[in-house]
């Protein structure tokens, strides 16, 4: 996929994200990296740019942990009236203690799940306007499946359960990654009818900063530095979202979840449609979209 528009990647300025940015944008196409400093943000606009030999690279102000923030970065991009083909969902994070949003939503729901779900619905109409063949990837992760018993929706925000040290906040951090591929799959239901796709993936255990950057505390970063040994680069991390994002053999690939650029099993509380569409009116109501 060459000159097809524009691409939004949340998360755009490091780990797998960076590096499909670069990829992205190597294979002409403009890419926006929405990003929460805008110091990081322009270090990584450089970057792709020295990297890619692509300049229309461009940094913009996004914190997924604030509405008010979402809300107006979908308000200004709109009023761009700019079409975008594809939208990276890709930033995410790990806590080892509970903590909240702006807004009061368990800082990994919020984040992981929430705020992608809120902003996807608010870019709609300039997916949309990029026309049929526009696609929307959501990163999720094989961690999903630690979520053994589903989406607790009586405790989606971890008011109830124990949530102390970083094995803990790992079974938030699977909800939310169980909560992306739930979305994935009833948003591709929701626009089986536009010709715009919607698909989650699973990087792989990848060798990056997450958990490493204070989330995670020094536990996350001390269990990041025992598994690098055995984790693979960002950039192999990254190839699955770059597969999703530009290859033509997945422009008719809906409602799937994809490992190493292939589709892959996720587990049947993905499959419960009903559930699925549970959670998608339960997140509509928790940030008060109409």
């Amino acid at each position: 996929m060459t000159n097809n528009g524009t691409v939004v990647i949340t998360g755009g300025n490091s780990g797998i994200g960076l590096e499909a940015a670069v990829a992205i944008a190597a294979a002409d196409n403009r890419v926006v990296i929405a990003v929460r400093s805008a110091t990081k943000g322009a270090t990584a606009v450089d970057e792709i740019i020295r990297r890619s030999g692509n300049s229309d690279v461009e940094a913009l102000p996004l914190d997924l942990a604030s509405l008010d923030s979402i809300r107006s970065f979908a308000k200004s991009w709109n009023d761009r009236d700019e079409p975008i083909r594809v939208l990276l969902n890709n930033a995410g994070l790990v806590m080892k203690e509970r903590s909240t949003t702006e807004d009061g939503f368990e800082m990994t729901f919020g984040v992981n799940h929430l705020g992608h779900f809120l902003l996807t619905n608010l870019l709609q109409d300039a997916i949309t306007a990029s026309g049929p063949g526009a696609r929307i990837i959501n990163v999720a992760s094989g961690a999903h499946k630690g979520a053994r018993n589903g989406l607790d929706f009586d405790d989606l925000m971890w008011e109830h359960r124990k949530y102390s040290g970083l094995k803990m906040g790992m079974g938030a951090y699977a909800a939310s990654k169980l909560a992306n591929i739930m979305f994935t799959r009833h948003l591709a239901k929701r626009l089986a009818a536009t010709g715009i796709t919607a698909n989650a993936l699973h990087p792989g255990m990848v060798a990056s900063n997450f958990a490493r950057e204070g989330d995670g505390g020094r536990i996350g970063e001390i269990a990041m530095t025992l598994i690098r040994p055995v984790a693979i680069t960002s950039a192999k991390g990254a190839l699955t979202s770059i597969y999703l994002a530009t290859s033509p053999e997945v422009a008719d690939t809906s409602g799937q979840y994809f490992y190493k650029c292939k589709p892959a099993r996720f587990t049947r509380w993905a499959a419960d449609e009903v559930a699925c569409a549970r959670l998608w009116d339960i997140s509509a109501d928790l940030v008060g979209l109409t």
